[in-house]
């Protein structure tokens, strides 16, 4: 049956109390279960709703306050329950999302340890004009941005390699060149959700800071192909596809084109595969191009082959040396089967300004996997001067995608060392002083935490794969041992605590 509501002075309960009651109680609606209760029932039995605001105290004029209290708006019984699903776009980590993820990271963090990159990290928030200064990109429109109450523009990160540079202009020389920093950071950003894009993601960033030269870009390959290998995929799974933004600089000069309209034009470039040729025409005549400029440049970007393109743009160019560079190494360094040329490629932020390169899966049924390139003029953009520098950005959920894919995913069940129960409630104690002993020894171990019958110990040793099972029985405890059992081959034997391993 429904609950009953009705309004009693507390007095009516119990009169007898009626001297020692604050005046707040005596106002209070109480709203009851229509089965009788005795007056002591526990509060956790009755659901109070306040029908009355407290008003502001004046003094009164014998020196005293005072302030009668009088009933406010009624509140609803009933609280309204929250929406239990994340923000739209965003994840909750339970247990078994969290050893995925857990052992992702892992990989990131020892692959970026085998290449000698250190470990940085830098706020999630960040001032919004760190990702502001290029114009043109279609990342500005997708910040979660707000006003602090300083009165500062401030934003989430949707990327790591601005918070980079501020970090590299910050230390100034007191860091040495070249800087290898590694960081698996969060980020955000509000854009339309697909299979494997989110709104909030984490990403792998390795960037080297203060060389030059094309053997950069060929590290920062090699470590994601190294990567690739250690979690089961394969060059027939995935490639690299690689271009240079100069190749599309060398297009645009032969035209013209001003300098400025370059990130506009990369950014529209990127969209190829995502929108009909025809817009991306439009919107390339619509930044200023000529047609003859828009066709030439198509025809360039559709070019598949490193012959091909030098066949188009000469042998004397930048582009064509860095490329053929690249290649070379590949070769050398033995992941050449992993990458290949796509004119088309330019990465759509804005600061890229040599090779660029993406990796995506050959089946093509997801987005890119990751992304990287050579973005020599970024520090200028926050007024500090250049330093050649290279990097890539590698998420977490489309790999995670692909290994579902690929029937990759690894089984990480819950796993502890010993589970350790107290066979009598006085021995609780005695049982958390042997997981302790334990616990300093290196192990996991879980610690039944209140006295449960032997079959809910067993179940639940099974439920964490626990490898022991430690009893602390009275009689045992009195001769200075515990008892033991190895739960896959039921070996049983007693040990005493100084030997406890």
């Amino acid at each position: 049956m429904p609950p009953t509501s009705f309004s009693c002075s507390f007095l009516t309960l119990q009169p007898r109390f009626n001297s020692y009651v604050n005046p707040f109680f005596r106002s209070l609606s109480f709203q009851l279960s229509s089965s009788p209760l005795p007056f002591n029932a526990h509060f956790s039995s009755i659901r109070l709703r306040s029908s009355l605001s407290r008003p502001a105290e004046t003094d009164s004029p014998t020196g005293g306050r005072s302030g009668a209290l009088t009933p406010g708006p009624s509140v609803g019984a009933d609280v309204q329950k929250i929406d239990v699903n994340p923000p739209k776009g965003t994840r909750d980590f339970p247990p078994e999302d969290m050893r995925l993820r857990n052992w992702l990271f892992n990989h990131f963090k020892e692959v970026s340890r085998l290449y000698g990159f250190e470990e940085v990290d830098y706020p999630v928030l960040e001032s919004e004009a760190l990702f502001t200064r290029k114009a043109g990109e279609e990342i500005k429109d997708q910040l979660y941005c707000f006003e602090d109450r300083g009165n500062r523009r401030v934003a989430l990160r949707p990327e790591l390699t601005p918070s980079l540079a501020r970090l590299v202009i910050q230390k100034g020389k007191s860091v040495p060149l070249p800087i290898k920093w590694f960081t698996v950071g969060q980020c955000w950003r509000y854009e339309r959700m697909t299979r494997g894009r989110r709104r909030e993601h984490y990403q792998w960033n390795m960037d080297i800071i203060g060389v030059p030269g094309v053997m950069a870009e060929a590290e920062l390959l090699s470590s994601i192909v190294t990567l690739f290998k250690r979690i089961g995929i394969t060059e027939s799974d995935v490639g690299f596809k690689v271009s240079s933004r100069k190749v599309l600089q060398e297009v645009l000069n032969c035209y013209s084109v001003p300098e400025h309209l370059f990130g506009k034009v990369c950014v529209i470039i990127d969209k190829i595969e995502k929108i009909p040729v025809d817009e991306i025409k439009k919107e390339l005549e619509a930044v200023g191009l000529s047609q003859e400029a828009v066709q030439k440049l198509l025809q360039v970007l559709s070019v598949k082959s490193l012959a091909e393109l030098e066949e188009r743009l000469g042998s004397s160019g930048e582009a064509i040396a860095d490329l053929k560079q690249l290649f070379s190494l590949a070769e050398k360094i033995g992941f050449s089967k992993w990458v290949q040329f796509d004119a088309s490629v330019v990465r759509g932020l804005a600061y890229y300004t040599g090779i660029v390169f993406e990796g995506f899966d050959r089946e093509g049924k997801l987005r890119a996997i990751c992304g990287g390139g050579r973005y020599d003029h970024l520090f200028s953009t926050f007024g500090a001067d250049d330093i050649a520098a290279c990097g890539f950005g590698f998420g977490d959920a489309v790999i995670v995608e692909l290994l579902k894919e690929k029937g990759l995913l690894p089984e990480l069940n819950l796993h502890v060392d010993d589970i350790v129960c107290a066979l009598d409630e006085d021995l609780q104690g005695c049982a958390a002083m042997v997981a302790n002993i334990l616990r300093e020894k290196g192990h996991s171990v879980e610690l039944v935490l209140e006295n449960k019958p032997l079959k809910w110990v067993f179940k639940r040793a099974s439920r964490v794969n626990a490898e022991r099972l430690v009893l602390v029985g009275n009689s045992e405890w009195q001769r200075g041992v515990v008892g033991v059992k190895i739960l896959s081959t039921a070996e049983q034997y007693e040990v005493k605590l100084d030997d406890l391993k």
